[in-house]
């Protein structure tokens, strides 16, 4: 009698086949580098500045920076003051940036120098910008000099509320315009040819297909633009007026952190920044889910 041969042993899959088998996917490990640049460089100070915030340097109780803060009616009052200068700089960023992105999504003469003007003051930096605009609007400066020439009163835009405007939204243009150039770019052009062979006007496929598809990029691109606008400080320093029109947040974090050395001061007052910047963004996000729903934006409507 002969012995049954023993079955052949299936070979050992490798570790990546047995996650997949299992469903997770291997290659989500390339995340870990990033996951913990962002952790090191994002979460931990966030945490760290919030921890300190609720140690006062000076004593008083847990809520003692906060109270010192809202009780203040001069630092209080740069919440103010940024709303009224980072919201318009966002809204008016975004609306010249969209007009310009839709064009540029299609291929026209002179389209890269379009891109590489209104692309050019990132290369600058907010802080040449700043600096460089009282040479440019100062009494003799070459567009009064110019204004002068052809019989107008001069432009007094510098050491007040519209140059830092001005400025603000020069460094926030470009990053608005990059966005929406994905958003308008990513559309698919057949639907605008589709539309137009059914007798749609250059105007009603902009309404009725483009804009719509793209709203909730525009949103989006509001929102970052929000976050760039209430950044600003060197610009509220250089062009504004620090003191008054343009005391916005980031300037008594200024002077918490380097003219007091009170760093939980100045923690608490960031974390009211970051307060504020969260509560509008959360809400920008809560009106694109009730206005942008279906499968064209990716909702479930």
């Amino acid at each position: 009698m002969t012995a049954t041969p023993a079955p052949a042993r299936m070979p050992r899959q490798p570790i990546r086949h047995r996650l997949a088998e299992r469903g997770i996917d291997f290659s989500l490990l390339l995340l870990l580098p990033a996951v913990a640049v962002i952790a090191g460089l994002f979460l931990y100070p966030f945490i760290y500045g919030v921890g300190i915030s609720f140690q006062p340097q000076a004593g008083g109780g847990v809520f003692a920076n906060y109270k010192n803060f809202f009780t203040d009616s001069y630092q209080s009052g740069s919440i103010l003051k940024t709303l009224r200068l980072a919201l318009p700089v966002a809204l008016v960023s975004v609306g010249l940036a969209a007009p310009l992105a839709y064009q540029c999504r299609r291929d026209f003469r002179g389209r890269k120098v379009v891109t590489l003007v209104v692309m050019l003051p990132i290369t600058f930096g907010s802080i040449l910008i700043a600096q460089g605009m009282p040479r440019v609007f100062s009494p003799y400066g070459w567009a009064n000099l110019l204004l002068n020439d052809v019989g107008l009163p001069q432009a007094n835009l510098i050491y007040n509320y519209w140059g830092t405007f001005i400025a603000a939204v020069l460094t926030t243009l470009p990053l608005s315009f990059l966005m929406m150039m994905g958003f308008f770019g990513g559309i698919d052009r057949s639907l605008e040819h589709a539309a137009a062979t059914l007798g749609a006007s250059r105007a009603a496929r902009f309404w009725r297909i483009i804009l719509p598809l793209a709203a909730p990029g525009i949103l989006t691109a509001f929102m970052l633009a929000c976050v760039e606008a209430f950044a600003i400080f060197p610009s509220a320093i250089l062009v504004g007026q620090p003191d008054n029109q343009t005391h916005v947040l980031t300037i008594p974090i200024y002077q918490a952190a380097s003219q007091n050395s009170d760093y939980t001061q100045a923690s608490a007052i960031a974390i009211v920044l970051t307060a504020i910047e969260l509560l509008i963004l959360a809400l920008a996000v809560f009106v694109r889910g009730l206005l942008f729903k279906g499968p064209a934006t990716g909702g479930k409507g």
